[in-house]
């Protein structure tokens, strides 16, 4: 009995430290401040930050609700404008990332906040929680934005996954969401990949990962799942996904979709891969979405 009991421990230990590891790999900041090793994995790593867009701008902060210190730059268009949008960006990249995206929005004449998610750029943070907490934090931020606004959150990859669940919360004067590429869970998304990229497999890993980020982060992997949510999304929503997508295939998309009940229209890019919709086809990308957005706003 006794061997049986010591057996089962250092079993559980070394579930656990197979777990342990998951998560640190996956979702931890460098001490240096760079993105957590997986992202070598998962996202380009010979994509740069485009220039940054040539409009006024300013920096913003804001106090997460769990003590953080959160860093965005807001831009202003030439003419003063009550439309908004906030652009989020994708796991393992910061707010520079998004630069080309604002550059069409300010272009249009649209007021633009972009911030650094928890544990990017210039925000504090340890963990990413692949848009779990980043959601809460994007929701604080549009509430800085002024009460005459309309709102509309636009994100990629995780950003995207981060707007649905921003939006099932209903942040103030909210009119749209675009979500390009997002996934109907980081717990779906990483086990569909865990042994094509890692060479690890669903069991044990997942669910040990699953218990081991709720232990350092106080949310689990599987908490950052916007198909639980975004039935409860009352503002019209854009779907945009590449039909090659490797990382979150086409079929998450077409999911999110059909639970959604909002009014909802999907671009689907022929050619395009993972958060690569808007590098494919620009043209067409920012008329989809402006159209889009053209047709629901005031």
């Amino acid at each position: 009995m006794r061997k049986a009991i010591v057996l089962i421990f250092w079993i559980c230990c070394v579930i656990y430290a197979v777990g342990d590891y998951f998560v640190d790999f996956a979702l931890e900041r460098g001490e240096d401040l760079s993105p957590p090793k997986a992202c070598a994995n998962i996202a380009d790593p010979t994509l740069k930050a485009p220039p940054a867009p040539n409009f006024p701008s300013e920096v913003w902060t804001l106090k997460s609700f769990d003590g953080l210190e959160l860093k965005a730059k807001k831009f202003s268009p030439v003419e003063s404008s009550n439309r908004w949008a906030i652009l989020v960006h994708g796991y393992g990249r910061d707010g520079t990332f998004a630069y080309d995206y604002a550059e069409e929005y300010l272009k249009r004449g649209w007021n633009v906040l972009i911030p650094d998610l928890r544990a990017a750029g210039e925000s504090e943070g340890k963990f990413i929680t692949m848009g779990a907490l980043e959601s809460r934090d994007v929701f604080d931020w549009a509430n800085k934005i002024p009460d005459d606004a309309q709102l509309v959150l636009h994100g990629v990859s995780m950003g995207a996954a981060t707007v649905l669940m921003t939006a099932a919360l209903e942040p103030k004067n909210l009119v749209a969401v675009v979500e390009d590429c997002g996934y109907t869970s980081a717990y779906e998304m990483f086990t569909a990949q865990l042994e094509k990229i890692f060479g690890l497999p669903e069991y044990p890993v997942m669910p040990c990962a699953d218990i081991v980020c709720e232990s350092k982060t106080g949310i689990k992997i599987s908490d950052a799942a916007p198909i639980d949510t975004v039935d409860k999304i009352k503002v019209p929503i854009l779907f945009i996904h590449g039909h090659e997508d490797g990382l979150v295939p086409l079929e998450m998309m077409t999911r999110l979709y059909n639970k959604a009940t909002a009014p909802k229209e999907n671009f689907i890019v022929t050619g395009a891969g993972h958060a690569d919709a808007k590098r494919k086809n620009p043209a067409d990308y920012f008329y989809k979405v402006f159209a889009f957005l053209n047709g629901v706003i005031k």
